[in-house]
């Protein structure tokens, strides 16, 4: 067998391509939308179908229109930059729920535990003056806090899981909208309402109202009027750290076994009940910490309403930990697109009469396949066994 044959054999290289192939489908049925809504429309015609078509493909690369209207592009460095800072917390509620997964836990608490973090980096950050302490100080805390706050709200569904046997896609749903209800009873009425800005309500301030804001590593340079910063940097070791975990220490076999079969690995003498217990810990600090990364930027402001619902960013860690195949590396490509589609959308939206939220048809059809890509792995070893027998 020759050396590129024995690449495409392994399993690994085959979870890729099926994922590949997922997103290649979801692109192109996208593409087919955006076109038949177009022609439909006499309002974007022939031409604005096309052009549709394109920023599909390539949004995030587009930069704006020329003199004679006609689409350009090029290195867009405020799209690029956004896309990063959006890819953010994505990646982390992908690796809560991937981690969650891999120990055989569904972990759909992943919203509210993003909103523990969202309540517990806010009010650190806000709370203590910059005058009495260091502001990077501050920024520790508040993120550290967050994931403190987020593994201990993770942890509640997977004591009900470990101790009274209670299915925690049930426990996960109570816990999201008790945390829903406890960040609008703590923020009704609190300090940190922003009531300077003439005609806000229901907004927090901002965390550079106490000069607490995520450091920029030049990052802010290299992509000129966007948002990056280094979260994704924090964002991608922390992916890193759980990949050498899950791969590669005792912990993350213990984990890996109970997820497999509970009864054989406290048969082993591995503790099942302390492992779920962790498992889903970790996987609320890594949600918590998505959403103490996007509040601790300092350009963000947290929004809250007299019902405060869950939020899309939380949720959309399924779709990609699903595409990334739960693997934690691939997690960042998964999460990285789906920013870019997020991207795409705003594209569609200013440059054509198209609504944004086309691209969440794009993404409900790659979810739907890749929920279908272990079939497309069959597919790929049943070519691979009739070229074998040939």
């Amino acid at each position: 067998m020759s050396g590129l044959k024995k690449f495409f054999a392994k399993d690994g290289t085959k979870s890729v391509v099926s994922s590949l192939i997922s997103i290649l489908i979801g692109l192109v049925f996208g593409a087919i939308v955006v076109f038949i809504v177009g022609m439909s429309k006499k309002t974007i015609g022939v031409k604005g179908a096309w052009e549709g078509v394109r920023l599909i493909f390539f949004g995030v690369l587009n930069t704006g229109r020329s003199a004679t209207g006609a689409l350009t592009w090029g290195f867009n460095a405020s799209n690029l930059g956004n896309m990063l800072f959006r890819a953010t917390p994505v990646i982390l509620t992908g690796l809560s729920v991937a981690v969650a997964f891999k120990t055989g836990l569904f972990n759909i608490g992943a919203p509210g535990q993003y909103l523990m973090g969202t309540l517990t980096s806010l009010a650190i950050a806000l709370s203590i003056p910059s005058s009495a302490m260091p502001t990077w100080l501050i920024w520790i805390l508040a993120f550290v806090g967050a994931m403190a706050a987020g593994a201990i709200w993770g942890a509640i569904p997977g004591l009900m899981k470990a101790l009274f046997n209670i299915n925690e896609v049930i426990a996960c749903i109570m816990t999201n909208w008790i945390a829903a209800n406890l960040v609008t009873w703590f923020f009704d009425g609190s300090v940190f309402c922003n009531v300077e800005e003439y005609g806000k309500t229901g907004y927090i301030y901002k965390t550079s109202y106490n000069n607490v804001a995520t450091t920029k590593l030049g990052l802010d340079k290299i992509f000129a009027g966007s948002q990056a910063n280094a979260g994704i940097i924090v964002a991608i070791l922390l992916a890193v750290a759980m990949y050498i975990m899950m791969n590669k220490t005792t912990l993350g076999y213990q984990l890996k076994a109970c997820g497999s079969n509970r009864h054989a690995a406290r048969y082993a003498g591995i503790k099942d009940k302390r492992n779920i217990v962790l498992s889903m810990a970790i996987a609320g600090s890594l949600a918590a910490a998505g959403s103490a990364l996007y509040w601790l930027a300092g350009n963000t402001e947290f929004f809250w309403s007299t019902y405060q619902s869950l939020p899309a960013t939380g949720f959309n860690g399924i779709p990609v930990a699903l595409l990334a195949l739960n693997n934690p590396i691939g997690v960042v490509f998964a999460g990285i697109f789906m920013a870019m589609l997020n991207i795409v959308g705003m594209q569609l939206s200013n440059l054509t009469a198209y609504n944004e939220y086309l691209t969440d048809v794009i993404i409900a059809v790659i979810v739907y396949m890749s929920a279908f890509s272990l079939v497309i792995r069959m597919l790929l070893n049943g070519r691979r066994r009739k070229e074998g027998k040939k």
